[in-house]
């Protein structure tokens, strides 16, 4: 059982000992530039493995499958099994105290270029997901507050799908989301990613996707954060909602 005292000190002992100005600036370089940067330099690995820990307990524990699609993102679909922020939280313990960690968001803002705040509604601060069935993806969407900090668990190799594709600058309308306008406007970005990376994404201006897995499983914890801007507006969440909600007769 891990110290909660102990999982701060090593997340700032390492960003005040080991994370360097140079990964900061080379990633602050990619987010401004593709809505997305690898910051797997911003956590130790004594905390990825307590919280990859943590995340596989929780799967076998109470992760839920869904099958879902939107209007709102053009019925792209939805399919994985996920655990949502309330089971987590009453759950787990490392994920909530990672979340949280003021070192860890420091160099988040740093990375951003701006002030990187915990998200003020609960559902989106931080959820599991994993892709585990031939098929299974997390389609083309953008998320309604500024940030997300993936910390990945386990991924298949990129042949087998489960790598992060996404176009920066677009902006989501969710009366008349036009994913396949954007995808023959814009420029795709694709990432390849590997157990123990994480990523930094602007969510909100950035469409994005989870290619679909063919073989392997894909495991994640999804951190969701907002700008400065964002505790100043108004939101419906109408995706998140159907998305983590109670699953109708608690499949797992």
């Amino acid at each position: 059982m891990f110290e909660v005292r102990t999982l701060h000190q090593d997340v700032r002992e390492h960003v005040e000992q080991s994370v360097t100005a140079e990964e900061i600036a080379a990633a602050r370089r990619d987010f401004s530039y593709l809505g997305h940067a690898k910051v797997s330099f911003a956590a130790p690995e004594s905390v990825k493995k307590l919280l990859a820990e943590e995340v596989n307990g929780l799967i076998e524990k109470a992760g839920t499958r869904r099958d879902l699609s939107f209007a709102e993102t053009d019925y792209t679909p939805r399919r994985m099994r996920n655990v949502t922020r309330k089971e987590i939280f009453e759950l787990g313990t490392v994920i909530n105290e990672v979340y949280t960690a003021e070192p860890l968001m420091r160099v988040l803002s740093e990375v951003a270029g701006e002030p990187v705040h915990v998200c003020p509604y609960e559902a989106e601060q931080y959820v599991i997901t994993c892709l585990e069935r031939d098929g299974d993806t997390h389609g083309w969407h953008w998320d309604d507050f500024a940030f997300a900090l993936v910390w990945v668990i386990e991924c298949p190799p990129v042949e087998e799908g489960g790598f992060v594709q996404c176009v920066p600058g677009t902006t989501w309308d969710k009366k008349n989301p036009a994913i396949n306008r954007a995808l023959v406007t814009r420029p795709i970005y694709s990432m390849e990613l590997f157990p123990g990376d994480l990523y930094l994404m602007r969510t909100n201006t950035t469409l994005h996707r989870v290619y679909p897995v063919r073989s392997g499983r894909r495991k994640i914890v999804n951190m969701g954060y907002a700008s400065t801007t964002d505790l100043n507006r108004e939101f419906t969440h109408e995706t998140m909602d159907q998305l983590w909600a109670a699953a109708p007769g608690g499949e797992a």
